[in-house]
C-alpha cells in the first residue's frame, strides 16, 4: 500500500520549471531514496510536500487524503515530519525545550504554555516532558537534556533534530541529506540509527543525499531527478547501472555500491 502518493507534481519559479510532471509512490515502512545532482529539484520536492510551497499542478496524497497545498502545520500533523539540511533547532532553548516543541504540535495550548506548563497546559506538559526525556534516552542525549542546543556538537545536534522529530510521532520522515558534515564512522551510526528507527516506529523514510555509498545501502527504492523532472526510477542495483543516470548524475567511472 502506497503512503505517500504524487501524481503530476509541477512548480515553476517565473519561466522556470524547477518539477515537471514529477509522479512518486513512497510504500509503508520503506526507504525511499531522491538522489541527482544540484539544482535536479530535490529540496524543492520536500518544500512542495510540507507545504513551503504550492505546486502549480498535480496531486499528493498522504495516508489516503490529499494534501496538495495544506499549510505547513496542517501537514506536519497528518503525519510528515522533515528535518532540514541545515538544521531548525531554537539555539537558546534548551535540548529538552526543542523536543518539547516537536511534542506540542499535535496539541492546541499556546507554545508558551507548552514549554511552561502554566494554565490548563500543566499536566500534559508533564505528559509530554516525560516523552520527551524518554526519546533522548532512546538517543543516548539525556544528559544534554538542559542544555542550550548551541553547545551541542554539530553530530549530536542533528541527533536532536530527530529525536524532536520522532517525538511528533509521524509515519513519514523527510531527511535532507542528513550525512552532509559527519565522518565515516558516524554515516555508519546514522545507518544503523535509521534502520533502529524505521523498525521500531513503523515508519517510512524519504531521503534526500549526495552519499550514494548511503543511499544505495539503505534505499529500497530510488527516484532520479534532473532538471526538475524524473530520470529513473528503479532498485539501488538498477540505479547504479542505468545508462541514463550514469551520464547524467553518477559518472561513467562510478564505482558500483554492493547491496
Amino acid at each position: 500500500m502506497s503512503l505517500l502518493r504524487i501524481e503530476g507534481l509541477g512548480i515553476s519559479f517565473g519561466g522556470l520549471k524547477a518539477l515537471n510532471d514529477i509522479n512518486i509512490q513512497v510504500a509503508e515502512n520503506q526507504f525511499f531514496a531522491v538522489i541527482g545532482p544540484n539544482g535536479a529539484g530535490k529540496t524543492t520536492l520536500l518544500n512542495v510536500l510540507t507545504g513551503l510551497y504550492k505546486p502549480s499542478a498535480g496531486r499528493i496524497e498522504f495516508l489516503g487524503h490529499e494534501i496538495t497545498g495544506l499549510p505547513t502545520d496542517v501537514v506536519v500533523r497528518s503525519g510528515l515530519g522533515r528535518i532540514f539540511q541545515h538544521g531548525k533547532l531554537f539555539g537558546r532553548l534548551s535540548v529538552l525545550e526543542n523536543l518539547m516543541l516537536g511534542a506540542s504540535i499535535h496539541e492546541q495550548p499556546s507554545l508558551l504554555l507548552s514549554l511552561t506548563g502554566l494554565g490548563k497546559g500543566g499536566a500534559r506538559e508533564i505528559s509530554n516532558r516525560d516523552q520527551c526525556m524518554a526519546m533522548l534516552e532512546r538517543f543516548r542525549l539525556a544528559h544534554f537534556a538542559d542544555r542550550e542546543i548551541g553547545s551541542l556538537s554539530y553530530g549530536n545536534r542533528r541527533l536532536v533534530e530527530m529525536a524532536r522529530v520522532l517525538v511528533g510521532k509521524p509515519k513519514l520522515l523527510l531527511l535532507d541529506e542528513p550525512a552532509a558534515g559527519i565522518n565515516l564512522g558516524e554515516v555508519e551510526q546514522l545507518m544503523d540509527l535509521l534502520r533502529q528507527v524505521r523498525d521500531e516506529y513503523q515508519l517510512s523514510v524519504l531521503l534526500i543525499e549526495h552519499n550514494m555509498g548511503m543511499v544505495m545501502r539503505l534505499a529500497e527504492q530510488i527516484a532520479v531527478l534532473n532538471f526538475g523532472e524524473k530520470l529513473a526510477e528503479g532498485t539501488p542495483r538498477e540505479i547504479q547501472r542505468h545508462p541514463k543516470v550514469l551520464e547524467a548524475y553518477l559518472g561513467k567511472g562510478y564505482k558500483h555500491v554492493e547491496v
